[in-house]
């Protein structure tokens, strides 16, 4: 009651009127003080839009004669805007928390007046949360009623309230929870939130369990309890085979991305068991989740870099020509990338150690060294990024070469052209390439 004399001591600073009352002002018709209101309100005349329009919060008339689209409700919000427009204009804060208070009061008053097929009274409420928050440095305690009302409209409807604004005010009440220390009410609020929300929510969702959880033990403990009551549940064992191996339990971290490759055997989780077994130096195993990974993504940068694994991985195991294969490939597919050209030099460079495993380097051998620097020199005409790599391996190539005593006793001169196949020795006869005399 104290709000409603409130509400209308100001109408009456307004008007000529001093008392509140439920019949227009002046004798007038409800059609002609209903015009006048509305007039002044699409001017932006709030002072004189009050004085005719004060006496609809009285009577709450549903229709009025002479005007058959007139409707009720949004004369509350176009009051309650009156309202939130004059406290803006205010220097005194006392009158601007007045002004506020009468608001507040229509969106009070609506929510008692109207049916829910009248207005959507949730919407209201989220409204009335938002006026809190909003003006929190002019309402005593206003950011208190703000997360008040929407913790109420939380558990009235989780998932209207959670894809509200993209999740900025279940980010909000969250962040509340967290801070607080209401870890029950931020545990059971990550539950029904986190299947709804979206990209900045699971974001917001991340941060508050890392805040709950700051001890990692204690978080997958909590998450193997989430994992034992729904088993198949991806985003649980995401996060655990994150927390197993950052806290060195590899064997688990292992066991859990072979379950998650089970339920969804996408690219992520097919690549994941590639990671590993390549760590593990199971090459013959990492070349068939590397591959299977290729098959699963249309991202051409991640084909590129897949590829080139899947060379380096045959290199491992001393199958050149099929890491030479899979390395031409990665150029075909970034021409402009310099690597695959290094990881071809490093090919050829290790043929040589295989083929003069059992015996002594040799002319011929050595001539091989050219070829390595034509892939290194091609690397760095297509990838200036890659000239450090490069400098460094001319510098272990170059001393290895061969000699300008080999070049004479074998008759070869400055330009001339080489074949590297197997004339000399039959372990270079897949190569077949040629370089020149350097």
């Amino acid at each position: 009651m104290k709000r409603y004399i409130a509400l209308f001591f100001l109408l009456a600073c307004f008007s000529s009127i001093a008392h509140a009352q439920s019949e227009p002002p002046y004798g007038m018709s409800e059609l002609e003080a209903y015009s006048i209101f509305y007039d002044n309100y699409r001017q932006g005349e709030y002072d004189m839009a009050l004085q005719f329009g004060g006496w609809m919060l009285e009577k709450k008339p549903r229709t009025i004669e002479g005007y058959g689209n007139f409707e009720l409700s949004k004369q509350y919000d176009r009051l309650k805007r009156i309202f939130t427009e004059l406290a803006e204009e205010q220097s005194d804060p006392a009158l601007k928390e007045s002004y506020l208070d009468s608001a507040l009061f229509v969106m009070d008053d609506a929510l008692e007046t109207f049916s829910d097929e009248e207005i959507d009274k949730f919407e209201w409420r989220f409204e009335k949360g938002q006026f809190y928050q909003r003006y929190s440095s002019s309402i005593e305690g206003g950011m208190d009623k703000a997360l008040e009302m929407y913790e109420q409209l939380f558990q009235e409807d989780p998932e209207r309230f959670t894809e509200a604004a993209d999740g900025y005010y279940a980010r909000l009440l969250l962040n509340e929870y967290v801070n607080s220390e209401e870890r029950e009410k931020a545990l059971g609020m990550i539950e029904t939130i986190e299947p709804i929300g979206g990209e900045e929510v699971t974001k917001a969702i991340r941060e508050a369990q890392d805040e709950i959880f700051s001890d990692p033990v204690e978080r997958i403990e909590f998450l193997e309890g989430e994992l034992a009551e729904s088993p198949d549940n991806e985003e649980t064992l995401i996060e655990l085979a994150d927390l197993y191996e950052r806290q060195d339990m590899r064997s688990k971290a292992i066991e859990t991305a072979q379950k998650l490759y089970e339920l969804n055997p996408n690219f992520e989780n097919t690549k994941k068991l590639a990671d590993y077994a390549k760590a593990d130096a199971q090459y013959e195993l990492a070349n068939q989740y590397l591959k299977e990974a290729l098959d699963k993504t249309d991202d051409n940068k991640a084909k590129r870099d897949i590829t080139l694994e899947i060379a380096n991985t045959h290199q491992n195991l001393d199958q050149f020509q099929e890491a030479r294969r899979f390395a031409r490939q990665a150029i075909d597919l970034d021409p402009n990338w310099g690597e695959p050209y290094l990881t071809i030099a490093s090919i050829y460079a290790q043929t040589v150690s295989q083929c003069t495993e059992n015996r002594k380097i040799d002319r011929d051998d050595r001539r091989v060294y050219w070829l390595v620097m034509d892939y290194l020199d091609r690397a760095r005409q297509v990838d200036s990024s890659v000239e450090n790599k490069v400098q460094n391996q001319y510098n272990t190539y170059e001393p290895v070469a061969p000699t300008t005593q080999d070049k004479f006793f074998r008759g070869w001169e400055e330009g001339n052209e080489i074949s590297i196949d197997g004339s000399k020795h039959e372990c270079y006869s897949w190569i077949n390439e040629s370089t020149r005399v350097r």
